[in-house]
């Protein structure tokens, strides 16, 4: 008898055009905030498709909090990137944070930006 409910959800839904599906492969689901990450580890995630809109449901799992850390820019990579670009060392190290700390990136952000 139990499963009559089922069955019958599962009907419902395929009228709707909704599909669900448990994916098991995954280990870890990140969330990263601007100041923050949030790790949920071994997560029971649920992917709803309804007419190709995905939605992703993830319950269970241990949580941790941390703060991601700072990449540290070589003081030379600095340089680099100012005589490069024709900069102040302050503009160049922004430009390398923000492009995560690749030179080339950094470079032709200064110079087309």
């Amino acid at each position: 008898m139990a499963r009559a409910p089922s069955r019958k959800l599962r009907r419902m839904m395929k009228q709707m055009g909704l599909k669900m599906d448990t994916l098991n492969d995954i280990e870890e689901v990140i969330l990263r905030g601007g100041d923050r990450e949030i790790i949920i580890e071994q997560p029971l995630v649920t992917l709803l498709d309804m007419k190709g809109e995905h939605i992703y449901q993830i319950t269970g799992g241990r949580v941790k909090e941390r703060k991601p850390e700072r990449r540290q820019i070589p003081e030379e990579d600095i340089l680099l990137v100012a005589q490069q670009a024709g900069v102040s060392l302050e503009e160049a190290r922004r430009a390398l944070e923000e492009a995560e700390g690749d030179l080339a990136k950094a470079i032709l952000m200064l110079k087309t930006g």
